[in-house]
């Protein structure tokens, strides 16, 4: 599944697809500028348009630190509903 998102996202038609975003964006600010300037109003400078950057590669978690994490998330969930009882509920007698 992974080599076949990758080989997805580095194929000829997202580069197209692209190239395409970016010939649209360059029109869409040459028309704008030409209605603003037939209304009488200067032309606007757009930011250049972010670069892609590349994404960074995942960091693979060993199966104890998956497990610690699981663990982990497991009790806070467990805790949720009583914490919720409590400040919702009858009212706790404390002394």
């Amino acid at each position: 599944m992974k080599d076949f998102l990758e080989r997805l996202l580095r194929g000829r038609y997202v580069g197209l697809l692209e190239g395409e975003v970016l010939r649209l964006r360059a029109e869409n600010r040459a028309l704008m500028n030409s209605l603003l300037g037939t209304a009488g109003f200067p032309p606007v400078e757009f930011p250049e348009a972010p670069k892609p950057q590349p994404l960074p590669r995942l960091r693979r978690r060993s199966w104890h630190q998956l497990q610690a994490w699981r663990a982990a998330a497991s009790t806070r969930d467990a805790a949720l509903p009583q914490e919720a009882a409590n400040s919702s509920g009858s009212p706790v007698l404390q002394r």
